[in-house]
């Protein structure tokens, strides 16, 4: 719906680009609010869109137009087919609320009959039909902004443009703003919105795009806050894991005894043992009330990793039980004798005994 190329624009004087090679796409029926400090791009992209500006270079397009092809002579038609709302509302003073809305259709081209049609709906969308007889003068902030809102989107446009739209209204009347955007948003028109409101941004979670010094530095797609400066690093969460008897330390195996085994403890395989390697040099350990206690990050190999342990811990339970079972050899004393084969037997000596080695009986056939 809105694509912006590696566009470029430096005004006459400045140092610095206002827009510095900015691409950004924006899809049908998208929110999108556009966020920065003052200074940061914000009106320059949006001049950019509605063609008061022309970038040095890139390219853009709207709504399928490529506005390197719009010639000067048409540029007010263009327009006509974007929804702008301005932060000063620029309301006709002399005219009343229903004459306002009707002034954008005239110039659009539609009939008495349908304007006579369509500017009671668009003012009953904006809650603003028993105030149609009414001059701007005698109207609140908000309800003045509701009148430029219904205005833009008495054409029907697909995107609305609002630069700045609560910015000289107090909290509540903020609130309505906002919630009448995103009915419009929920009919299909896409909405690009500048704002320095956080909580207008946190509040709704849409997309934010976050420009800084004429560059786009941030671009949260889904549950988007206001934020002004690049995205951090995001934290992995942690919880902490004790380990009853074992000190943690990096690149040492760890080996989780839940009780005695004995000693004939099986030795956990290479596998094993590299797994416990790899959530050793994921933990940090610290020792807290003479408990040793691990911070491992919350991942899938923690889980493959304490798997292992257990089975490593019951694999040698069943082989220190197996050894245990096992039958020991027949062994006897000897006293100090001397042997017919001169073998000088020691005091004490353990000596294995043979067993009796059993006669094969031939068979006579």
């Amino acid at each position: 719906m809105i694509l912006l190329d590696s566009v470029t624009k430096k005004y006459a004087g400045d140092t610095e680009p206002a827009l510095d090679d900015v691409s950004l796409h924006i899809e049908p029926n998208e929110f999108v609010f556009l966020v920065g400090k003052s200074g940061a791009g914000k009106s320059t992209l949006m001049k950019m869109i509605t063609k008061e500006e022309i970038p040095d270079s890139g390219k853009i397009i709207v709504g399928g137009i490529d506005l390197d092809y719009v010639k000067k002579r048409h540029i007010p038609g263009y327009r006509r087919r974007l929804g702008v709302v301005f932060q000063d509302f620029k309301l006709l003073p002399r005219r009343t609320v229903y004459e306002n809305v009707a002034f954008a259709l005239e110039i659009a081209g539609m009939s008495g009959k349908e304007i006579r049609r369509t500017v009671p709906k668009v003012l009953e969308l904006v809650d603003l039909l028993g105030q149609a007889k009414k001059f701007p003068g005698q109207l609140s902030g908000g309800q003045q902004q509701r009148v430029s809102i219904a205005r833009s989107v008495a054409r029907q446009p697909k995107i609305l443009i609002a630069d700045e739209p609560t910015a000289n209204l107090d909290k509540l009347t903020t609130k309505e703003i906002i919630d009448l955007l995103k009915k419009i948003n929920d009919f299909g028109t896409t909405i690009l919105v500048t704002t320095h409101n956080e909580s207008v941004v946190n509040n709704l979670q849409k997309r934010v795009v976050t420009m800084k010094h004429g560059r786009i530095v941030d671009d949260q797609k889904n549950n988007g806050i206001y934020r002004l400066d690049e995205t951090p690093v995001p934290m992995m969460p942690t919880r902490s894991v004790q380990v009853p008897g074992h000190a943690l330390r990096p690149n040492a195996p760890i080996v989780v005894a839940t009780r005695p085994i004995g000693a004939n403890m099986a030795q956990p395989s290479s596998r094993n043992v590299a797994i416990h390697n790899q959530m050793v040099r994921m933990s940090g350990a610290t020792r807290t009330g003479g408990v040793n206690t691990a911070k491992v990050s919350a991942v899938p190999e923690m889980k493959q990793a304490r798997k292992a342990t257990r089975q490593v811990a019951q694999s040698a339970r069943r082989v220190g039980q197996a050894q245990a079972k096992m039958p020991t050899r027949r062994t006897t004393q000897v006293r100090n004798t001397t042997s017919s084969s001169a073998e000088t037997m020691h005091p004490g000596q353990s000596v294995a005994i043979p067993r009796k080695a059993t006669k094969t009986k031939k068979r006579v056939i």
